[in-house]
C-alpha cells in the first residue's frame, strides 16, 4: 500500500503534471551534459584509483605466475616464490586501498570490483594447492589466468564512456595491454619441455597475441601508433616470434627465450602505460567545453520551470482550500457524526442528522459535497434499520427461549414425579437420560435469553458451595462421565450468581469435552485465591496456536456486538456475556498437556466463607441433578 498524501500534495502533482515535459527536458539537458562532463573527469581519477594500481597488480601476479611455473619445474627456489607472493600482497592491498574509494562510483563498476576481490580471495587457495602439489602447470597457469582476466574485465568496465574517441583508443590501448598478458602465458608455458597440451595451449595463445597486435595497431591514433609499429617491428620482436614458431613446430624452447620475452614484455608494458598517461590527459579539456554548455542550456531551462511553476501553485491554490473544506467535512461525518448516531441507535434513542454543506464555488466539489450528505443520510437509514433488526431478532431469541423454559420447567416437574414413582431400574435409568436431555435443553434455551441481551429467570436465594456449582455445571454436559470435578474448599457462591455461573462453566467444559479426543478426561479444579475464588477447566485435546489464544481472549475481556453470521464460537460470546455481567474474569492458556485450560476467576464480592459446620443440620439438596453412571 503507498504512502497517504494530503489533498494539497495532490493537487500540486496534478497541477504539475503539463510542465513534466518541461521539467524532462531541462533534466535530461542537465544531466546528459554534465553527466558527459564528469564522466570525463572520473575517467581521470578512475585511471588513479583503478586502472593504474590495476595494472600494477596485474604485473605482479604475472610474476607469480612465472616464478610459480618455474617452481613446479623446479627451476625457482621456494624463497623466490615466496618474495614475490609478497610483493604481490603488497599490490593487492593497495589495489583494495584505492578501489574502495571508487566503488560507489556505479553499480557495474561497483559489481566489477566485486567480481575482481572474489578473484583476489582464490589467491591463497591457488598458492595452497601449488605448495602441496595439488596442481600441476597447466591448471596453476590456468588459475592465474582467471584472476587477471577478472582484473581485465575490470578495464574495460572503466573505459566505458560516452566521448567515442576517448573510449575507442582507451579499447585498443586495453586489448594490446592483454596481448602482453598473453605474451606473459607464453612465456610461463614455454621455461623448459613442453608436453603436447602445453603446445597446444601455446599455439593457440600465439595466434591471439597476433592478432590482437594486429588488429589494434590499425586503430591508434598517428601519435599512439609510431611507438607500438616501431616496437613490432623492431628486430627483438622478429627474433622473438621465429623462437614461437620453433615451439609451435615441435622443437624445445630455445636458449634465450625467458630474457627475450621477458625484455619484450616490459617494452611493452612501458610503452602502453605512456600511451594511456597521455590518452588520460585528452579528457579534461573536453569536460571543461562540455561542463560549460550544460551550464549555460541547465540554466535558462530552470528559469522557465521556475516561472511556469510558481503561476501554476497559484492558480491551484484555491481549488486546494476547497477540497481541503470538503475533506474536513467528511472527516467529521466518518468520525463524529455517524459514531455518534449509532451509538445513540444503540441506546433507543432517536437522531437527527443535519445535512452537510461546503462552501464552495466549483461545481464538481459542490457535487461530491451533495453526495457525501447523500451517503450520511443513506447510512444513518441503514443503521437504524440494522438497530430495528437487532431488536427484532433479540425479541424472537427471548420469546422462543421463554416459551422453551416454560416447556421444560413443566417437563422436568413430570419427569421428577414419574421418577418418584418408578420402581423398574432399567425406566429409572431412561427417565435420568431424559432429565439429563432436559437440563441441557435448558442451558440453550437461557443461551438465547442471553443472546437477546435479558436475564435468564434461573436464580439462588442463598450461597451455594462452589464444588455444588462445579457438579451442576457437569450435570448440563452431554459427555458428563469424561469431566472430573477434584475436592475443593468449601467456598460459597452468592445465590443471584449460581445460575449464571453454572451456565458459564458448563460452557467451557462443553468446549473442553468437543475440542478433545473422547478417551480423554476434562479436569474441574477449584481453590481459593487473593481476589476471590479460581475454577480451572483443563482438556487434553490438541490445543490453540497463541494466535487463537489471543483472540479469544480479546473476545472474553471485550465481548463484542453478537454477529448472526458468526455461530461457531457461540458458547464463548455467552462465556464473555456472562462475564461481563459480573465482572469475572475467563482467560485461556495452554495446558501442560498440549490443551487448552480455561482460568474463570471470580471476583471476591460474590464469594462467601463456609457455612459453620455447626450450622449444617443435613445436607443440602443438590444444585443440579446429576445423572448417575451407567
Amino acid at each position: 500500500m503507498g504512502r497517504s498524501r494530503t489533498i494539497r500534495m495532490k493537487i500540486i502533482g496534478l497541477l504539475l503534471v503539463p510542465l513534466t515535459s518541461m521539467v524532462v527536458l531541462w533534466g535530461v539537458i542537465t544531466a546528459v551534459t554534465a553527466g558527459e562532463s564528469l564522466e570525463l573527469r572520473q575517467y581521470k581519477t578512475l585511471w588513479t584509483n583503478l586502472r593504474h594500481p590495476a595494472y600494477t597488480l596485474i604485473s605482479e601476479l604475472q610474476d607469480e605466475r612465472l616464478t610459480s611455473a618455474k617452481l613446479l619445474r623446479r627451476a625457482s627456489s621456494q624463497k623466490d616464490v615466496a618474495d614475490q607472493r609478497i610483493r604481490t600482497d603488497a599490490a593487492r592491498d593497495a589495489f583494495r586501498k584505492l578501489s574502495s574509494i571508487s566503488k560507489d562510483r556505479s553499480e557495474e563498476i561497483r559489481t566489477q570490483v566485486d567480481a575482481v576481490y572474489t578473484q583476489l580471495d582464490r589467491l591463497d587457495a591457488i598458492r595452497g594447492e601449488i605448495d602441496d602439489g595439488l596442481s600441476d602447470r597447466l591448471l596453476a597457469g590456468e588459475a592465474y589466468n582467471t584472476v587477471i582476466d577478472a582484473l581485465y574485465g575490470l578495464h574495460r568496465r572503466v573505459a566505458l564512456i560516452d566521448d567515442i574517441p576517448i573510449y575507442e583508443q582507451s579499447r585498443v590501448i586495453i586489448e594490446l595491454g592483454y596481448a602482453k598478458e598473453l605474451l606473459t602465458r607464453e612465456q610461463s608455458i614455454a621455461l623448459g619441455p613442453v608436453t603436447a597440451a602445453e603446445r597446444r595451449q601455446f599455439a593457440q595463445i600465439v595466434g591471439n597475441r597476433r592478432f590482437l597486435i594486429d588488429q589494434g595497431l590499425g586503430e591508434l591514433d598517428p601519435s599512439m601508433r609510431d611507438t607500438q609499429v616501431s616496437l613490432v617491428t623492431s628486430p627483438a620482436y622478429q627474433h622473438m616470434r621465429l623462437m614461437e614458431d620453433r615451439i609451435i613446430a615441435g622443437a624445445a624452447p630455445p636458449r634465450g627465450w625467458l630474457s627475450t620475452t621477458e625484455a619484450m614484455s616490459q617494452t611493452f608494458g612501458e610503452s602502453l602505460m605512456r600511451a594511456g598517461t597521455l590518452l588520460n590527459s585528452r579528457a579534461d579539456p573536453v569536460a571543461d567545453q562540455v561542463l560549460s554548455r550544460a551550464f549555460i542550456l541547465a540554466g535558462t531551462c530552470f528559469l522557465l520551470v521556475i516561472v511556469s511553476i510558481v503561476f501554476s501553485l497559484r492558480m491551484g491554490n484555491r481549488l486546494s482550500k476547497e477540497l481541503g473544506a470538503l475533506r474536513l467535512a467528511a472527516l467529521e461525518v466518518a468520525q463524529e457524526r455517524l459514531p455518534h448516531v449509532v451509538a445513540k441507535l444503540r441506546k433507543g434513542e432517536t437522531v437527527e442528522m443535519p445535512e452537510l454543506s461546503v462552501a464552495t464555488s466549483t461545481v464538481e466539489i459542490g457535487d461530491v459535497g451533495q453526495a457525501f450528505s447523500t451517503v450520511q443520510q443513506t447510512a444513518v437509514e441503514a443503521a437504524i434499520g440494522q438497530a430495528q433488526l437487532s431488536e427484532g431478532v433479540g425479541h424472537v431469541f427471548r420469546n422462543l427461549a421463554r416459551r422453551s423454559q416454560a416447556l421444560l420447567h413443566r417437563q422436568r416437574i413430570q419427569l421428577e414425579d414419574m421418577q418418584h414413582r418408578a420402581t423398574d431400574p432399567e425406566a429409572l435409568d431412561d427417565l435420568f437420560r431424559l432429565d439429563h436431555l432436559t437440563t441441557r435443553m435448558r442451558r440453550h434455551a437461557e443461551g438465547l435469553i442471553i443472546l437477546s441481551g435479558a436475564t435468564p429467570g434461573r436464580g439462588w436465594s442463598k450461597p451455594v458451595p462452589l464444588l455444588d456449582v462445579a457438579r451442576g455445571a457437569t450435570a448440563e454436559v452431554e459427555d458428563y462421565r469424561r469431566v472430573t470435578v477434584e475436592p475443593m474448599s468449601g467456598q460459597r457462591l452468592a445465590g443471584p450468581v449460581v445460575g449464571d455461573m453454572i451456565h458459564l462453566v458448563a460452557e467451557l467444559i462443553e468446549n473442553a469435552t468437543v475440542y478433545s479426543p473422547p478417551h480423554t478426561q476434562v479436569i474441574v479444579r477449584g481453590e481459593e485465591t487473593a481476589r476471590g475464588f479460581a475454577f480451572e477447566v483443563e482438556d487434553r485435546g490438541l490445543g490453540m496456536s497463541p494466535q487463537e489464544l489471543a483472540e479469544l481472549n480479546e473476545r472474553l475481556a471485550s465481548p463484542p456486538e453478537f454477529d448472526l453470521a458468526d455461530s461457531d464460537k457461540l458458547g464463548l460470546f455467552v462465556v464473555s456475556r456472562l462475564a461481563a455481567r459480573h465482572d469475572i474474569r475467563v482467560t485461556l492458556r495452554g495446558s501442560p498437556y498440549g490443551g487448552t485450560t480455561a482460568i474463570v476467576l471470580i471476583p471476591a464480592e460474590h464469594v462467601a466463607d463456609p457455612e459453620p459446620e455447626a450450622d449444617v443440620k443435613e445436607p443440602a439438596r443438590p444444585v443440579m441433578r446429576v445423572v448417575p453412571s451407567e
